[in-house]
C-alpha cells in the first residue's frame, strides 16, 4: 500500500503543479495516467461504477466526483483533484485541493482550514483511539470558521478494495472516543470536505458530480493512513506524515 501510495503522492504533485487557468481537467487526467504507467500502477477510480477517468477532479461549486473533460480552469476558483492507484492489488487513495491562479482570501482560508482538518484527522489515527476521534477532529477544526461539512460523503476503509468497511464520518455527533477501536494494522482513507456556505448538496445529471446547493466553493483533501504501533503512517505522503504529524 505504501508503494501504491507513493504512485498517488507523485501524480498529485505532478498534476498540482500543472494547475492554472486555461487547462483542461481533461489535460489534468491525462497527467494522471501519465503517472500510473510510469509508476507500473493501474487505477482504482478507472471503470469503477463505470467511471471514465483516472482522476476526479472538481472545481468551484463541485465537491466531489467531478468528470475530467473539456472543463477550462478558471482564475479564482478552487480545484480539487481526487486520484487513486493500484499496486499489486493493494489501493492507495488521496485528494489535494490547488488554487487556480489568484483567489480571494475568503476561498484560501477555507482551503487552509480543510487541509489543517485532515491533519487533525490524521493524527488521531494511532493505538488507542476511536473511530470518531477522526470527526471530532475536522468538525473541531471546521465548525468555528462557520462552513458547512457534508453529512453524506466520508471516508472509507482502503485495502485490496478501494472501498471497505468502516465509513469515515467527518463528523461525531456523539463525540470523541466513540466507535470502532483503531489498532496495529487498519487502513483508511480520511477526506474532509468543507463549503463556503452551507451543506447541502445535489448530483448533477451525470450521476457523479456533486455540487452545492448555493453555488458556493468547496475544498477537499484526503489522505491514506495507516495504523502502526509508532503512530499514524500517511502512505499516501511523500514523507509518510513526518512533517505535518
Amino acid at each position: 500500500m505504501r508503494r501504491a501510495g507513493l504512485v498517488v503522492a507523485e501524480g498529485l504533485a505532478r498534476m498540482s503543479e500543472a494547475v492554472r487557468p486555461g487547462i483542461t481537467t481533461l489535460d489534468l487526467d491525462r497527467i494522471g495516467r501519465e503517472v500510473l504507467t510510469a509508476g507500473g500502477a493501474t487505477s482504482s477510480f478507472l471503470g469503477y461504477g463505470g467511471f471514465p477517468a483516472v482522476t476526479c477532479i472538481s472545481t468551484g461549486s463541485e465537491v466531489v466526483h467531478g468528470i475530467p473533460g473539456g472543463r477550462v480552469l478558471e482564475e479564482g476558483e478552487l480545484c480539487s483533484i481526487d486520484f487513486g492507484a493500484v499496486v499489486d492489488g493493494w489501493h492507495g487513495d488521496a485528494a489535494v485541493t490547488v488554487p487556480v491562479g489568484e483567489c480571494s482570501a475568503e476561498v484560501l482560508e477555507l482551503n487552509r482550514v480543510t487541509r489543517e482538518s485532515l491533519w487533525a484527522a490524521l493524527r488521531t489515527v494511532r493505538v488507542g483511539g476511536r473511530l470518531s476521534d477522526i470527526g471530532a477532529a475536522v468538525e473541531r477544526t471546521v465548525r468555528p470558521h462557520g462552513y458547512g461539512l457534508l453529512d453524506d460523503y466520508t471516508g472509507h476503509g482502503i485495502g485490496r478494495a478501494m472501498h471497505e468497511p468502516p465509513h469515515v464520518p467527518n463528523q461525531a455527533p456523539d463525540g470523541p472516543g466513540k466507535g470502532m477501536a483503531l489498532d496495529v494494522g487498519i487502513v483508511l482513507a480520511v477526506e474532509p470536505m468543507a463549503t463556503l456556505g452551507g451543506p447541502e448538496t445535489s448530483v448533477l445529471a451525470d450521476d457523479w458530480t456533486v455540487v452545492t446547493d448555493d453555488g458556493r466553493q468547496a475544498a477537499h483533501w484526503e489522505h491514506t493512513v495507516a495504523v502502526t504501533p509508532d503512530g499514524p503512517w500517511v502512505l499516501t505522503a511523500l514523507d509518510g506524515g513526518a512533517s505535518e504529524l
